[in-house]
């Protein structure tokens, strides 16, 4: 075995680090400020599409739960908006407010069982492009 052998060390973690700070230093705090935000506010539209999963599930219990987790969507994605000019971004947030519109129109017209799959694409569509 060949116990003497060294590892070197990385050198793309030595260049990587000043890179990454320098694309910091040139785009401003505010980049990362709003990317920043974008990553909370996904978090909580997040939580709010766990909510709607679990209110549609008990709607015969609570019928206002389902309302009240959309209007809690619907509140953040207004928040991600207002703060970001990502071309993506913008277009997973107007496909999740699509989603959450059909969502809310079905239980709306008595649909009980709703199907939440878009909703659930459309918000980790919104993950996804917020963490890039």
């Amino acid at each position: 075995m060949a116990a003497n052998r060294r590892r070197r060390p990385r050198r793309t973690t030595a260049i990587a680090a000043p890179a990454l700070l320098a694309a910091l230093a040139l785009t401003g705090c505010d980049t990362v400020d709003t990317a920043l935000d974008c990553v909370r506010t996904a978090d909580s539209i997040a939580d709010g599409v766990t909510d709607l999963q679990q209110a549609v599930q008990n709607a015969a219990n609570d019928p206002t739960r389902a309302d009240e987790a959309l209007n809690s969507i619907e509140k953040n994605l207004r928040s991600i908006g207002d703060k970001t000019d990502n071309a993506d971004v913008d277009k997973a947030v107007d496909d999740l407010d699509k989603a959450v519109a059909r969502v809310r129109t079905a239980l709306k017209n008595g649909d009980r069982t709703p199907d939440l799959t878009p909703v659930t694409d459309a918000a980790g569509e919104l993950t996804k492009v917020c963490t890039l």
